[in-house]
Protein backbone atom coordinates (compact mmCIF):
# COMPACT_ATOMS: atom_id res chain seq x y z
CA UNK A 1 0.00 0.00 0.00
CA UNK A 2 1.48 3.28 -1.58
CA UNK A 3 -0.33 5.69 1.25
CA UNK A 4 1.41 5.75 4.87
CA UNK A 5 0.08 7.27 8.08
CA UNK A 6 1.98 9.27 10.08
CA UNK A 7 1.96 8.07 13.33
CA UNK A 8 4.11 4.56 10.89
CA UNK A 9 6.64 7.24 9.68
CA UNK A 10 10.18 6.96 11.69
CA UNK A 11 12.75 8.89 13.00
CA UNK A 12 16.23 6.70 13.38
CA UNK A 13 19.76 7.55 15.01
CA UNK A 14 22.77 6.15 14.13
CA UNK A 15 24.46 5.29 17.13
CA UNK A 16 27.34 3.68 14.99
CA UNK A 17 30.65 5.45 15.02
CA UNK A 18 31.77 3.64 11.82
CA UNK A 19 31.14 0.99 9.58
CA UNK A 20 27.67 -0.06 8.91
CA UNK A 21 25.29 2.09 10.20
CA UNK A 22 23.08 0.71 13.66
CA UNK A 23 19.66 2.92 13.50
CA UNK A 24 17.52 2.85 16.80
CA UNK A 25 13.94 4.78 16.62
CA UNK A 26 13.19 7.95 18.32
CA UNK A 27 9.66 6.81 19.73
CA UNK A 28 10.11 10.28 21.45
CA UNK A 29 10.14 12.02 18.67
CA UNK A 30 6.59 13.65 18.05
CA UNK A 31 4.87 15.91 15.11
CA UNK A 32 8.50 15.10 12.56
CA UNK A 33 8.56 17.48 9.83
CA UNK A 34 10.90 17.28 7.00
CA UNK A 35 11.37 20.34 4.80
CA UNK A 36 12.85 19.71 1.18
CA UNK A 37 13.41 22.83 -0.96
CA UNK A 38 15.89 23.85 -3.99
CA UNK A 39 17.61 27.47 -4.59
CA UNK A 40 16.46 28.89 -7.56
CA UNK A 41 18.00 30.17 -10.38
CA UNK A 42 16.57 32.53 -13.47
CA UNK A 43 17.10 31.23 -17.03
CA UNK A 44 14.77 34.09 -18.37
CA UNK A 45 15.66 34.33 -22.19
CA UNK A 46 14.22 36.84 -24.54
CA UNK A 47 13.23 33.60 -26.55
CA UNK A 48 11.11 32.30 -23.81
CA UNK A 49 7.81 33.77 -24.76
CA UNK A 50 7.31 36.55 -21.81
CA UNK A 51 7.55 33.53 -19.41
CA UNK A 52 9.83 33.82 -16.86
CA UNK A 53 12.01 30.40 -16.83
CA UNK A 54 13.46 28.70 -13.65
CA UNK A 55 16.14 26.17 -12.97
CA UNK A 56 16.84 24.32 -9.46
CA UNK A 57 19.84 24.83 -7.89
CA UNK A 58 21.06 23.41 -4.53
CA UNK A 59 18.80 21.50 -2.56
CA UNK A 60 18.22 22.80 1.56
CA UNK A 61 16.67 20.48 4.17
CA UNK A 62 15.73 20.96 7.53
CA UNK A 63 14.49 19.03 10.36
CA UNK A 64 11.73 20.00 13.23
CA UNK A 65 10.60 18.04 15.47
CA UNK A 66 9.37 17.65 19.11
CA UNK A 67 10.69 15.52 21.92
CA UNK A 68 9.15 15.51 25.38
CA UNK A 69 11.82 16.33 27.59
CA UNK A 70 13.16 13.18 29.21
CA UNK A 71 16.59 12.80 30.31
CA UNK A 72 16.60 9.42 30.95
CA UNK A 73 15.76 8.94 27.18
CA UNK A 74 19.35 8.20 25.45
CA UNK A 75 18.09 9.92 22.20
CA UNK A 76 16.82 13.04 23.71
CA UNK A 77 19.86 12.79 25.70
CA UNK A 78 22.18 12.91 22.44
CA UNK A 79 20.01 15.24 20.85
CA UNK A 80 20.41 18.01 23.19
CA UNK A 81 24.21 16.58 23.40
CA UNK A 82 24.89 17.47 20.02
CA UNK A 83 22.95 21.12 20.29
CA UNK A 84 25.41 21.84 23.61
CA UNK A 85 28.52 20.76 22.26
CA UNK A 86 27.98 21.59 18.52
CA UNK A 87 28.36 18.48 17.31
CA UNK A 88 27.37 16.02 14.60
CA UNK A 89 24.22 13.43 14.64
CA UNK A 90 23.18 11.12 12.47
CA UNK A 91 19.83 11.15 11.65
CA UNK A 92 16.96 9.16 9.41
CA UNK A 93 13.63 10.71 8.59
CA UNK A 94 11.91 7.60 6.98
CA UNK A 95 7.93 6.36 5.92
CA UNK A 96 8.14 2.95 7.59
CA UNK A 97 10.36 0.78 9.37
CA UNK A 98 13.75 0.97 8.82
CA UNK A 99 13.84 -2.54 7.46
CA UNK A 100 11.09 -2.54 5.20
CA UNK A 101 11.62 -2.53 1.14
CA UNK A 102 9.49 0.06 0.40
CA UNK A 103 10.83 2.55 2.84
CA UNK A 104 11.90 6.32 1.98
CA UNK A 105 13.58 9.51 3.44
CA UNK A 106 16.83 11.33 4.18
CA UNK A 107 19.65 10.39 6.07
CA UNK A 108 22.15 13.24 6.73
CA UNK A 109 24.43 13.92 9.07
CA UNK A 110 22.75 16.80 11.04
CA UNK A 111 23.89 20.27 13.29
CA UNK A 112 21.11 21.06 15.58
CA UNK A 113 20.47 24.02 15.41
CA UNK A 114 17.24 24.71 17.23
CA UNK A 115 16.71 23.40 20.73
CA UNK A 116 14.16 25.25 22.34
CA UNK A 117 11.97 23.75 26.04
CA UNK A 118 8.36 24.49 25.81
CA UNK A 119 6.62 24.74 29.87
CA UNK A 120 2.64 24.55 29.07
CA UNK A 121 0.94 25.41 32.25
CA UNK A 122 -0.91 22.00 31.83
CA UNK A 123 0.95 19.83 29.78
CA UNK A 124 4.41 18.39 29.49
CA UNK A 125 7.95 20.01 29.62
CA UNK A 126 8.47 19.43 25.63
CA UNK A 127 11.84 20.48 23.52
CA UNK A 128 11.43 21.77 19.80
CA UNK A 129 14.18 20.49 17.67
CA UNK A 130 15.45 21.83 14.71
CA UNK A 131 18.17 19.66 12.44
CA UNK A 132 19.73 20.74 9.72
CA UNK A 133 22.00 18.77 7.28
CA UNK A 134 25.91 19.60 8.01
CA UNK A 135 29.33 19.48 6.53
CA UNK A 136 30.73 16.16 6.69
CA UNK A 137 32.76 13.92 3.71
CA UNK A 138 29.20 11.61 3.68
CA UNK A 139 26.98 13.84 1.82
CA UNK A 140 22.90 14.07 2.48
CA UNK A 141 21.54 10.76 0.48
CA UNK A 142 17.86 9.88 -0.19
CA UNK A 143 17.17 6.05 0.53
CA UNK A 144 14.52 4.38 -1.33
CA UNK A 145 13.26 1.36 -1.82
CA UNK A 146 15.86 -0.96 0.50
CA UNK A 147 18.97 0.47 -0.91
CA UNK A 148 20.45 0.63 2.94
CA UNK A 149 23.90 -1.18 1.45
CA UNK A 150 24.31 2.13 0.46
CA UNK A 151 25.48 3.50 4.12
CA UNK A 152 28.15 2.65 5.20
CA UNK A 153 28.67 5.60 8.16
Amino acid sequence: MAIRLGKDARLYRNIALSGMAVMVHVSNARDVTLGLEAGEADATTRGNNSWRATMATLKDASLEFEMVWDTADANFTAIRNAFLTNTLIKLAVMTDMWAESFNQGLYAHWMITGFSRNEPLEDVITVSVTAKPTYSVNPPLWVDDGNFDLIDW
